[in-house]
């Protein structure tokens, strides 16, 4: 089993990666739709022939290694059960100490470290691709702080609910994925509440807005859409990145305006403050509580799913790969593997969503800002400064973006301000 394990996956994980490079570096077309040549979403228009060189080239490597990482954490999951990984780190647990709120907790650290470990040299190349290409600024030792900081918080939110749902699959045989779904919605709108104020500033130093006068025209935005918001954030993002941003976020009393420096060092007063409305719309059109809805939702099938899928997979491989009840700890690779490949089956799906949310965001900021210059001006800097391919593969698009390209966006603006793209 393992020896057939090791030879099908390194002869099917070859004919994808090969698969992957002709799609990218041969098969797709980079070119601008002739119904665009020449407008405002020409990337011809505003970036110059260097700019556009390295964006296509930057574009194909980064999505090249994206879509290569994507089943390496399912192959991650079957080889840890495979190779009888699951049984030692479960056996571990036990001679460590005969609780189980002791042993749930340590195998999933165990997981998570050599999962992480594993995916290392890929995450690596990520980071050094947006080097090479200038979009990341951040020093190794930088990046490495943040990704131990992920990883802790990671695992801390893991091992909790993790614990906790296998204490309800040993009460609760076969209502466990209700209750789990029940128990996760005070704790993703707690989370919500959370990750602004005490999550975030981990990673990033926030402080006040030092432009006041902008500060005032951004609020004066937040106050006619009726935002409770009394300051915008700042964020120290330029040590990091050359790629701009900025974001509403939080609930209740944590709720927070926040931009980048990045942004406010690169665009023109307007186009910040179109860039706000954007955001302002978001929270106007109840997007975060829409998405929080969804993830809900998508909980409720993921566990509902998952929980018939465990099921089986426990009657039919379970004895083989180390495990013959789906309490038993050993079962959680298998539990995450199923988890994580209904997640990308389903991503689809919520991507367009997401991408729909965007364009009412985007509709919204122009009709309250009524400055389609500075929307466009905006989004072609955005475009220039992260290296955005603005017409991406439909692979890349359906799989990959929660926002519609930047061609459809700067194409929407432009026909805002009244012009018939196909006759420019």
């Amino acid at each position: 089993m393992k020896k057939k394990f090791v030879t099908w996956t390194i002869v099917l994980y070859a004919i994808y990666g090969l698969l992957l490079g002709l799609y990218f570096f041969q098969w797709t077309d980079v070119g601008v739709p002739p119904a665009y040549e020449g407008t405002a979403a020409d990337p011809t228009t505003f970036m110059t022939e260097k700019e556009l060189e390295l964006s296509q080239e930057y574009s194909r490597y980064k999505n090249f290694l994206s879509f290569l990482g994507e089943p390496l954490e399912w192959i991650i999951y079957l080889g840890v059960m495979i190779f009888g990984a699951s049984v030692v780190f479960k056996n571990f647990g036990k001679q460590i100490s005969r609780f189980r709120i002791i042993q749930i907790p340590l195998f999933v650290l165990l997981l998570q470290t050599l999962t992480t470990i594993l995916l290392f040299p890929l995450d690596y190349a990520r980071r050094w691709l947006s080097v090479k290409y200038g979009i990341s600024t951040q020093s190794f030792s930088s990046w490495m702080r943040d990704e131990l900081i992920g990883f802790w918080i990671g695992f801390i939110i893991m091992a909790l609910l993790i614990t906790v749902l296998y204490f309800l699959i040993k009460k609760f045989e076969k209502r466990w994925w209700l209750i789990a779904w029940v128990l996760m919605i005070p704790f993703l709108f707690f989370m919500m509440y959370l990750q602004p104020v005490v999550i975030d500033p981990l990673y990033n130093d926030f402080t006040e807005l030092q432009d006041k006068q902008l500060e005032e025209k951004i609020l004066a935005l937040a106050d006619e859409a009726d935002v409770p918001a009394d300051r915008v954030y700042e964020v120290n993002m330029s040590e990091k990145t050359n790629s701009m941003n900025a974001y509403v976020n939080g609930i209740g009393s944590n709720l927070r305006i926040v931009l980048w420096d990045t942004t406010l060092n690169r665009l023109e007063e307007n186009e910040v403050l179109f860039i706000m409305a954007h955001e302002i719309g978001h929270y106007v059109m109840n997007h975060l509580y829409w998405n929080l809805a969804g993830v809900i939702v998508a909980t409720f099938f993921g566990l509902y799913f998952t929980y018939h899928l465990l099921r089986y997979a426990t009657r039919r491989w379970g004895e083989r790969l180390g495990f013959t009840n789906v309490s038993d700890i050993a079962s959680l690779p298998m539990f995450f593997l199923i988890l994580t490949m209904l997640s990308f089956l389903s991503s689809p799906v919520e991507l367009a969503i997401s991408r729909n949310a965007e364009t009412d965001a985007d509709q919204y900021a122009i009709e309250m800002t009524q400055d389609p210059d500075a929307a466009i001006g905006s989004f072609q800097e955005l475009t220039v400064n992260g290296l955005s391919d603005v017409h991406p593969p439909a692979l890349v698009k359906y799989l990959r973006y929660g926002h519609p390209t930047m061609m459809e966006r700067i194409h929407m603006l432009e026909s805002y301000q009244g012009i018939d793209v196909k006759e420019e």
